[in-house]
């Protein structure tokens, strides 16, 4: 793996360090609805763009969940973050999840939006097609997002989402990073892990849903945490970012008080 510096943007002064990593259709600006209502006092937040996206669109590598890992942990060294937490949307969460097997002595918590299970996603049939050829057909793009949020959102949004996932992705690496997000199983480097981890789904979501949130970081994690927000599908940062936020920083802010909870399901 080549050395990289991932392009980021960290808002807040906290002490409690957090990456904020973002899904397959997009980058850092991810978050940007979620960032005027962040505890800035308690936290900083790092928003990083993964290569193939944003400022690094044209950055090579091999695109994988593992790579971006790496990526993390020489950024984390260069901001001179000893420990912190990390927060990852779909893809974004399977790449928090490889921490735990690349650097789990660094982790303070891990929280998943609608996270890709470290077990990958396989695709067959038709889904595999449409997946596949959404790395260069804007109808597919389209057609994910409006499943993956239960076919509810308006049109000008499922829209200007298509537009901001083609401008700030790389065709090639949005590609190759579908083999490694679905195809990838790592499950083994990472169950048992203690790291304190939730997972925040959607119950509008029929890909990443509640009950796979249950059957695997549930099942996986000692102490794991399910969120189940009700008006929201797969993209909880601007379906519901209130709620997101609440979510997440509740969950994070435990570990400041000494984390006095064991974890459990919701």
């Amino acid at each position: 793996m080549t050395s990289f510096v991932l392009p980021h943007e960290v808002h807040g002064d906290g002490a409690h360090r957090v990456f904020a990593v973002h899904g397959w259709f997009a980058d850092r600006s991810a978050y940007a609805a979620v960032l005027p209502d962040l505890d800035r006092a308690s936290f900083s937040y790092a928003l990083v763009d993964l290569r193939g996206y944003g400022e690094a669109r044209d950055a090579t590598g091999s695109y994988t969940t593992a790579e971006a890992a790496v990526d993390l942990v020489e950024l984390a060294d260069r901001l001179g973050w000893d420990r912190f937490s990390v927060v990852g949307h779909s893809m974004g969460g399977a790449v928090a999840q490889r921490l735990l097997a690349v650097a789990p002595q660094r982790l303070r918590r891990i929280a998943g939006v609608s996270p890709v299970p470290a077990s990958g996603m396989p695709l067959a049939g038709e889904q595999a097609a449409l997946f596949t050829d959404a790395a260069h057909r804007a109808e597919n793009r389209r057609a994910i997002i409006d499943v993956t949020t239960g076919g509810r959102r308006p049109a000008a949004w499922l829209d200007r989402m298509v537009a901001r996932s083609l401008e700030r992705s790389d065709p090639k690496a949005f590609r190759a990073w579908l083999e490694s997000w679905a195809g990838e199983d790592f499950t083994a480097d990472v169950v048992g892990s203690e790291v304190p981890a939730l997972a925040v789904a959607g119950a509008l979501d029929p890909a990443l849903s509640p009950e796979v949130m249950r059957q695997t970081w549930l099942t996986w994690y000692p102490r794991a945490e399910l969120t189940v927000l009700p008006g929201a599908g797969h993209y909880a940062m601007d379906e519901a970012p209130l709620d997101l936020v609440r979510a997440v920083e509740d969950f994070l802010r435990a570990d400041d008080a000494g984390d006095p909870r064991a974890g459990g399901a919701a």
